[in-house]
């Protein structure tokens, strides 16, 4: 399984999926030491990136370390966006990806993210405008259409296509699902038999197995793993074994875990600074230990971090009560 994106070829498309508040640099590069082929910003408004917002410029940060990497952005303006991409291309992105799958309230009410699916002839011109402005690869994330009654991923997908996007990520729920139910894997291989560009599966990847399940299904080029990889960067790893055929590495032990926050942790205070990276590492050190024997007292506890020195100490408390056992 090989996916070509501008001047990479991928074996196997393994992607992380763009996840607001979560997949920020560090989160990534440990998904990248893991395995992980493919990563992207989380999401960009292209109207706060032409009026110069503070909030977007953080989310532009990305090293070498990260190729091939992707700038993500969602807006409904074909002018703004095509601004937005002129913009962000000076920056030095592998390629640009537009959000028309998100399905959070505040982005769907101004019409834009998952809410353009009810709009394909919109979604050209959209599509259109960012391939002209920009020389990068452009690529797109959607999902299977607004709601059950209006199934408009197969005209999207063909429209994205003709209008020169290079690659396309299916997340098999519609907007109105979220992340309930299933993901419909059957519209992701319709695409992928519609289409000549790459395509990438997105939804229920929380396994190796299910990894391969929706390979062999779908004919997909890669698959993209987003929830599952919340306090679990080992995923990328595990999936790449099961791709490449090699055995599967084991489960980390509770001493590469706790490693791996303390790790997190650093690379965050190193981005932000550490009241900042306390306030962010709370959930995902509770998204790491989910699951563990003994670890509800140490739950409790680490909601409410505030330093590096106050998580490292639950950890080791946590590391005792389970040797004690």
């Amino acid at each position: 399984m090989t996916l070509q994106i501008g001047s990479f070829q991928l074996r196997p498309g393994l992607a992380l999926a763009p996840m607001a508040g979560v997949t920020n640099h560090a989160f990534r590069l440990l998904a990248k030491e893991q395995g992980c082929q493919l990563l992207y910003s989380e999401m960009i408004s292209a109207k706060g990136l032409i009026y110069a917002n503070n909030r977007n410029r953080s989310l532009l940060y990305f090293t070498e370390a990260e190729r091939p990497f992707g700038l993500q952005l969602f807006g409904s303006e074909h002018a703004f966006l095509a601004r937005a991409a002129e913009k962000l291309e000076k920056l030095g992105p592998d390629f640009i990806d537009l959000n028309l799958g998100c399905p959070t309230r505040k982005i769907t009410s101004n019409m834009e993210g998952g809410a353009l699916l009810r709009q394909p002839a919109l979604c050209s011109e959209l599509f259109k405008a960012v391939v002209g402005a920009v020389s990068c690869p452009v690529t797109v994330k959607l999902r299977k259409g607004w709601d059950e009654q209006s199934y408009t991923l197969p005209e999207i997908a063909l429209r994205a296509e003709e209008a020169g996007v290079s690659l396309i990520t299916i997340h098999g729920r519609t907007v109105d699902q979220g992340y309930s139910g299933k993901a419909d894997w059957d519209a992701i291989k319709e695409v992928k038999q519609l289409v000549s560009i790459p395509v990438i599966g997105n939804g229920d990847i929380d396994s190796p197995r299910a990894a391969m399940a929706m390979i062999d299904h779908c004919s997909c080029d890669g698959v993209m793993v987003g929830r599952a990889a919340r306090g679990n960067p080992w995923i990328f790893s595990e999936i790449l074994a099961q791709l490449e055929g090699l055995p599967l590495p084991a489960k980390p032990s509770l001493a590469e875990i706790t490693a791996m926050i303390v790790k997190h942790f650093k690379l965050l205070i190193a981005l932000k600074g550490e009241a900042a990276a306390a306030r962010e590492m709370r959930r995902h050190s509770v998204w790491y230990i989910k699951g563990l024997p003994c670890s509800a007292v140490a739950r409790q506890k680490l909601i409410y971090a505030s330093s590096l020195a106050e998580v490292e100490h639950v950890l080791e408390d946590l590391s005792r009560t389970n040797q004690s056992q």
